[in-house]
């Protein structure tokens, strides 16, 4: 097989553990290319194993990528949310709970709180099984410190995640979907848990809320605007895309895509509605991404 070839049958599982490591498609498809250029110059009879070399290879790159955009992020206007991707044809997602729960927004939101050799840790181990040997030379640590970030980055997550809940996040969505497109604000009360979160991503472009809003009634006041919104601006409809590996809603007018509303489930109820309205981060939404591990 050609370099092209072995790149291109891995591409899936590389996108994801760059996009994992990054919360950015955009990112992550620039790390592949750069990554791409590497592997393009290497000797094939030294490589023992393509998936450990090119992981390695794109760990690195998306770990420099990560340092170089951290202090864009830290001047962002209002709050960051990883990039949304429309995940039509994800690999394994019916069967493969880590893989589907790796790449929803819940998950992103908390991987974001780590640092950045902790979170390539945590995915290159948590999510892809890589041994920590394997893990050392990608983030060009020793084994018994690896080891170390190892423990404490699943410590931290486990001790953030939220329950993973797909199928009964899966009828939420379709309710809040049915209720929206209907206009019944009582329904979209109903969904909502009282103590409900708001976090929207508009990066100072679009409006959105600067800060997350906590509440059922104080939600259902921004659903309500959203409703109202739909009586004014030309176009507007809702309808549900698999997003993340998850269902989700998105709001097109006929201008442009206006956002892509996500959502955390517990118990029935929605406990987080994460809103992401900045247009840089939706400009590829419509390219469908395959996630593998």
């Amino acid at each position: 097989m050609t370099h092209a070839e072995r790149f291109t049958a891995l591409r899936p599982l590389l996108f994801t553990i760059a996009y994992e490591i990054l919360g950015s498609a955009a990112e992550a498809d620039d790390v592949l290319q750069e990554s791409y250029l590497r592997w393009a110059d290497v000797d094939l009879e030294v490589v023992r194993d393509d998936k450990s070399y090119l992981a390695r290879v794109v760990t690195r790159q998306a770990l420099n990528a990560l340092r170089t955009s951290a202090r864009r992020r830290e001047e962002y206007v209002g709050p960051w949310l990883p990039e949304p991707v429309q995940t039509v044809g994800v690999d394994g997602a019916d069967t493969d709970v880590v893989l589907a729960e790796s790449v929803s927004m819940a998950m992103l939101v908390v991987l974001e709180t780590l640092g950045p050799d902790e979170r390539a840790v945590f995915v290159l181990r948590e999510v892809f099984g890589f041994d920590h040997a394997e893990i050392a030379e990608a983030v060009g640590r020793p084994v018994a410190t690896v080891r170390q970030i190892a423990h404490r980055a699943r410590e931290h997550v486990h001790a953030r995640r939220k329950r993973y809940e797909p199928v009964e996040a899966a009828r939420v969505t379709e309710r809040f979907l049915a209720a929206a497109a209907g206009g019944d604000v009582e329904s979209l009360m109903a969904l909502l848990a009282p103590d409900v979160v708001w976090t929207a991503d508009g990066g100072g472009k679009l409006s959105a809320a600067r800060r997350p809003v906590v509440g059922a009634q104080r939600v259902l006041a921004l659903l309500g605007g959203m409703l109202r919104m739909s009586e004014t601006v030309a176009g507007l409809r809702f309808e549900s895309v698999l997003s993340n590996g998850a269902p989700a809603v998105v709001v097109h007018s006929a201008a442009r895509l206006e956002g892509v509303f996500l959502f955390e489930v517990a118990d029935g109820l929605i406990t987080h509605v994460y809103a992401v309205r900045n247009p840089d981060k939706l400009a590829d939404f419509g390219s469908p991404r395959r996630v593998s591990r």
